[in-house]
């Protein structure tokens, strides 16, 4: 494997990497070469379809059976709050 060096890089750069490789529990220098490696590949950013179904999956499972109310009942709800602010409750609309 090969040794890569890189000088004269700004301190608040370096802090944010360190930051990042522990929020990834990998150290500094795994953390620095999966940057580079996500990033020369072209997948910086870039999420699988098989992960996006994943979380969605996820989503879907904890939050099966909340029920969430219509848009038309969300905007009903603003109207209603909106002339209660401006006329008082039960004078309104």
């Amino acid at each position: 494997m090969a040794t890569l060096t890189v000088r004269n890089l700004d301190e608040v750069l370096v802090k944010r990497l360190r930051v990042r490789a522990a929020e990834n529990g990998r150290s500094a220098e795994a953390e620095h070469r999966e940057i580079l490696r996500a990033a020369l590949e072209g997948r910086e950013g870039r999420v699988s379809r098989e992960e996006v179904a994943s979380r969605l999956a996820e989503f879907r499972r904890r939050t099966a059976g909340r029920g969430s109310p219509s848009s038309a009942e969300l905007l009903e709800e603003t109207r209603r709050s909106r002339a209660e602010a401006l006329v008082g409750p039960g004078d309104g609309a």
